[in-house]
């Protein structure tokens, strides 16, 4: 699993690559939410759009960043979910939790609508 980080503004987008099967690598996704929220970044957008698969680790995960940054101020949305993920969030109701967009650029951009209302 892979992760790309881009910063845009005060937000960070995650790139996330590869399967959230939980292990250690899935892990690195929240090590890497905490790394930032520990150097003041509290808005984050983690783009799904090349995860093939996600189990109930990937979405503890999930959960987990997202109360980090709630934790801090901050928060969480979700871009470029894929079908099999989404089926996933619906299932188990998170779909009603997270807030997601179809693309990282959207995403990013809602954080700005925010500020401006």
């Amino acid at each position: 699993m892979k992760i790309k980080e881009k910063i845009e503004g005060d937000v960070a987008v995650l790139t996330v690559s590869g399967n959230m099967m939980g292990g250690p690598e899935t892990m690195s996704v929240h090590d890497k939410v905490k790394s930032l929220t520990a150097d003041g970044i509290k808005k984050v957008v983690i783009d799904l759009k090349n995860v093939k698969w996600m189990n109930s680790s990937g979405l503890g995960v999930l959960m987990a960043c997202m109360t980090t940054l709630n934790n801090s101020g901050g928060q969480l949305k979700l871009a470029s979910v894929t079908e099999k993920v989404k089926s996933l969030l619906v299932i188990t109701q998170l779909l009603r939790i997270f807030e997601t967009f179809e693309t990282a650029d959207r995403a990013v951009a809602s954080f700005q609508e925010e500020q401006q209302s």
